[in-house]
């Protein structure tokens, strides 16, 4: 075979080659540039004082990561504590203020914390609080639990979740 008729028998072939590899590059694209997204944005509100509320908020979140982690999917998952959700982060009592330790609080506060913690260190379940409200009890930053963030509004920071970075948003009961 001649060298213009390997030229003209190789270059349909080098085409469709081609034209397959960039066909792949448009699919592959798009999930490339998710690669880093995660798969489930959820955020949580925490605004109440029941520690059984926490409580099943803390299991409906562990279900949700396992099944996450399961299924192999990332997720970023929030919880925003607001008002009365402050006394769960704090070893504080809060005395004089609207959010109080109460004689339920003091019992499940150590096993509530342990079980935040345990989200927060294993699954990477952020944990964020309202500025606005640590300041108005006058609460030092240096009295919440560690890992905690702090936000200048909790309510603000659940709409731009929301609104600007596609979160769902659960509240228990």
């Amino acid at each position: 075979m001649s060298h213009s008729a390997t030229r003209t028998t190789l270059f349909p072939g080098l085409v469709l080659a081609l034209l397959a590899l960039f066909a792949a590059s448009l699919v592959l694209a798009p999930q490339q540039a998710r690669a880093f997204e995660p798969d489930a944005k959820v955020v949580y509100h925490a605004d109440f004082a029941d520690p059984r509320r926490l409580s099943a908020m803390i299991g409906s979140i562990n279900n949700m990561v396992m099944h996450y982690e399961n299924e192999f999917m990332e997720a970023d998952v929030r919880i925003v504590f607001v008002s009365h959700g402050i006394r769960f982060l704090t070893e504080d009592n809060l005395e004089g203020t609207p959010f109080e330790a109460d004689e339920e609080l003091l019992e499940e506060r150590d096993s509530l914390q342990s079980r935040l913690r345990n989200l927060a260190n294993t699954y990477d379940v952020k944990l964020e609080l309202c500025d606005i409200t640590r300041s108005e009890v006058g609460l030092a930053e240096d009295e919440l639990m560690d890992g905690v963030d702090l936000v200048p509004s909790g309510v603000v920071r659940i709409a731009e979740l929301q609104n600007e970075e596609g979160f769902a948003y659960l509240k228990i009961e």
